[in-house]
């Protein structure tokens, strides 16, 4: 089976080296963390600089490439570091659980003043009594057979698993994330490119007909319908290059950037074919989709819940080793009305428990056959979003030369028309028919280079390809009995790709909102703005 991306090829015009390059199966290249430090320090130096001379923060230009993109993504994006605490959590869970296997240390200590009718007729009577009781006893206990807590640590591993695997997931969706708002991006100043054309089109149009006008072939209603045609299509550039600043907002927030950042990008969208089969991306994706591993953990460890329930049939035997001393003085061995030990085994078993045991097991048995439900269930899903986002890229690669023939056709079809008006054979309806269907041919053909490079990074994520973590490394090593850390070792793809929140690792921060002082003036401003528009409005019925 070959698997490999296009991303490289289309990105760049020379092969990288070594040493700047990483790559999973199939996935595309990114840069080190150290150029994207440098870009993000840059990019921060610059802002506070600007900050500090004026008075306020203004946007910088970033220059991004579309690895940049998605590394700076996998840096900053927050869905990420949510993901990162669930692994936090889940490993803790696992800590807990293994620990509960372990001996515990109690300590329990009575302090007493004794007084009363009962205790002075006793010292009456010559019995020694004293007025303070006190008393310690210390316990080590360890369970030597305890079957639930045995499944609940084998649920607590797999639940680790899967964590691990819904973090590798989630790094896969913001790749693509980045991605698509990278494209996004392309697309949106492609379109202001073909809308400046069809406004620079028309204009030049527009004097042909002046000048027609002026030399009296055609009459007025031509220079109006021209006028009208170049004012639909400001109109639609001024809509075009509103798209494209949203587009740079909304990258900018997927890869950690302020949503006021400007972006620099030289790349353009491109074609590259793309050889593997729909057999071998599906087979790929069976082997490498996270949440198809995640679905085979949570089978596992329905399994584990159901050991757990079936514990309850099965005695506990726990080992104890306790010392006790109790007399007038807390640690004395004076006037001791205690001081013994005791070591030995303490079994329990419900020999009768009117029926809770059996509902637990039954339970627990609904649940395994629901996560056996879910995980042929995310089979059939991973079919389908393979096929879905495979046929979607080969229609959109139909497409293109398609749309590339309309592209041709339609200029010279444009080319006719004009000819034909000035030569006063031809009808200035024509002519805008003509420069219509231009645009829209280039708008097609641009919107399936973008389509069929968005599908390719569609089917990158319904395969699964990786992003930190290779999968089926991941299985293998958990089936040889691994830790979930020499899993993740064994599964890497970078080397410093983060697995847990590293140590005192601290929110990322953003601008905190203005005060209500802060904010009087913008709000003033705003609500005045309502009430004119609002009496605009009104004055316009």
């Amino acid at each position: 089976m070959k698997v490999q991306s296009s991303y490289w090829e289309w990105n760049q015009n020379s092969p990288p080296s070594e040493s700047s390059m990483r790559t999973g199966a199939g996935g595309i290249f990114l840069n080190k963390r150290e150029r994207v430090f440098k870009k993000l320090a840059r990019v921060m130096v610059l802002t506070c600089a600007a900050g500090f001379f004026t008075g306020t923060v203004s946007a910088e230009t970033v220059k991004l490439s579309l690895a940049d993109s998605v590394q700076m993504a996998l840096e900053n994006n927050r869905s990420i570091k949510q993901a990162l605490t669930d692994v936090d959590a889940a490993h803790w869970s696992l800590s807990e659980a293994r620990r509960s296997m372990g001996p515990r240390l109690t300590w329990e200590s009575t302090a007493a003043r004794i007084g009363g009718e009962a205790y002075e007729s006793a010292r009456a009577f010559g019995s020694e009594k004293y007025h303070y009781n006190y008393g310690n006893t210390g316990t080590i206990a360890m369970p030597v057979y305890n079957a639930a807590l045995s499944a609940q640590r084998r649920a607590a591993r797999y639940a680790l698993s899967a964590a691990d695997l819904a973090l590798e997931q989630t790094k896969q969706s913001v790749r693509l994330a980045a991605t698509k708002g990278y494209f996004n991006i392309l697309q949106a100043r492609n379109l202001v490119k073909i809308r400046e054309d069809a406004v620079a089109t028309l204009t030049v149009h527009l004097n042909d007909v002046n000048a027609q006008l002026r030399a009296g072939t055609v009459a007025r209603a031509d220079v109006l319908a021209s006028e009208v045609e170049l004012a639909n299509a400001a109109q639609n550039l001024t809509t075009a290059k509103n798209s494209y600043e949203i587009a740079v907002a909304a990258l900018n927030n997927v890869i950690g950037l302020t949503t006021d950042a400007q972006l620099q990008i030289e790349d353009e969208l491109r074609y590259v074919t793309y050889e593997p089969s729909l057999a071998d991306c599906t087979d790929y994706a069976l082997l490498n989709r996270a949440d198809g591993a995640a679905a085979v953990y949570a089978v596992r460890r329905a399994e584990a819940g159901v050991r757990a329930a079936r514990a309850g049939y099965l005695p506990t035997v726990n080992a104890a080793v306790s010392r006790e001393i109790a007399g007038e003085h807390a640690f004395g061995s004076e006037h001791t009305s205690s001081n013994q030990w005791s070591a030995g085994l303490r079994a329990s078993w419900n020999a009768f428990d009117n029926g809770v045991t059996d509902a637990q097991v039954q339970a627990a048995k609904a649940a395994l056959r629901k996560a056996e439900e879910a995980e042929a269930a995310t089979e059939e899903q991973i079919r389908l979003d393979v096929r879905t986002a495979y046929l979607n890229l080969r229609a959109a690669e139909q497409n293109i030369k398609t749309t590339k023939t309309a592209v041709q056709q339609a200029e010279e079809d444009y080319k006719i028309a004009r000819i034909r008006y000035n030569a006063g054979v031809g009808t200035n309806l024509e002519v805008m028919r003509a420069s219509d269907n231009l645009t829209t041919a280039r708008m097609n053909y641009d919107t399936s280079l973008y389509t069929y490079n968005t599908s390719k990074a569609s089917l990158d994520q319904a395969m699964g390809t990786p992003v930190d973590l290779n999968v089926m490394r991941y299985r293998a090593a958990e089936e040889e009995g691994k830790r979930a850390k020499e899993a993740r070792a064994a599964a890497r793809l970078d080397e410093k790709a983060i697995f847990e929140t590293p140590a005192h690792k601290e929110v990322r921060v953003i601008s905190s909102a203005p005060t209500p002082e802060e904010g009087a003036g913008a709000v003033r401003r705003i609500e005045e703005a309502a009430i004119s528009y609002r009496v605009g409005m009104e004055e316009r019925r």
